[in-house]
């Protein structure tokens, strides 16, 4: 009976924890502030929990989940109204570095030391700090920069280049399955998919993938890829 209801809340626990994102939004995983740091700690503690801790019972587990998720609910939508509730929820960013200078105030502030801003600059490809203008410590711990003029990469506008449209990919193939949604979506058929397949001599059944990149050139590839020596770095 204690395996079964382990399983059974293991289950559960998995679930809730799949919903509570779509609830609070899909920053709680991809931009994690203050405010995520706590809720995914505090809700990861409760759902472990609730998976093994059977001595507590299921209902106040579960009301804890509940709570701690309607709270981060009404901070996430208290920091849209307010900016200075969202300084305070979120925290806000920190000039590491301006016109070039190293802001040593502001970095003994936030406890950030010269060997974490050194990594996160080498994290950006920069391994002198001569080509930086401006470093900021966003609220997730990502460091932005600005790079002096001088370091920057020339665009195609820079060098009087006009580049055509783009759009966004659209995959058409995923798994060797045909994504019909996407096909519909954007007036595109089977027929169609089959006949671009033909003059390359090729059927549905030969393709893993397939997607109409951003010009809309289309690319496929292959089950079989005629690699008879691949590169395994295990």
């Amino acid at each position: 009976m204690t395996y079964t209801e382990i399983l059974l809340r293991s289950i559960l626990a998995v679930t809730i924890l799949l919903l509570i994102p779509r609830i609070l939004g899909k920053q709680t995983v991809t931009n994690m502030t203050f405010h995520d740091f706590v809720t995914t700690i505090t809700l990861g503690s409760i759902a472990a929990n609730l998976t093994f801790n059977i001595s507590l019972k299921f209902t106040y587990e579960l009301t804890a989940l509940v709570l701690i998720t309607s709270l981060s609910f009404l901070l996430s939508v208290a920091a849209l109204k307010s900016r200075k509730m969202r300084s305070w929820i979120s925290g806000s960013p920190t000039v590491l570095i301006e016109g070039g200078k190293v802001l040593e105030d502001n970095m003994r502030k936030i406890r950030y030391t010269m060997d974490s801003l050194d990594q996160s600059l080498r994290e950006e490809g920069v391994f002198n700090l001569e080509e930086v203008e401006y470093a900021v410590l966003e609220n997730n711990g990502k460091v932005s920069i600005l790079k002096k003029e001088g370091y920057q990469l020339a665009t195609k506008q820079d060098i009087g280049l006009v580049g055509r449209a783009q759009s966004f990919p659209i995959e058409l193939i995923m798994d060797g399955e045909i994504v019909d949604d996407n096909l519909e979506r954007h007036g595109l058929t089977r027929n169609w998919l089959e006949h671009e397949l033909s003059q390359r001599g090729k059927t549905l059944s030969d393709v893993f993938y397939a997607v109409r990149g951003t010009q809309q050139q289309l690319v496929f590839d292959y089950y079989k890829d005629d690699i008879y020596n691949p590169m395994d770095k295990e």
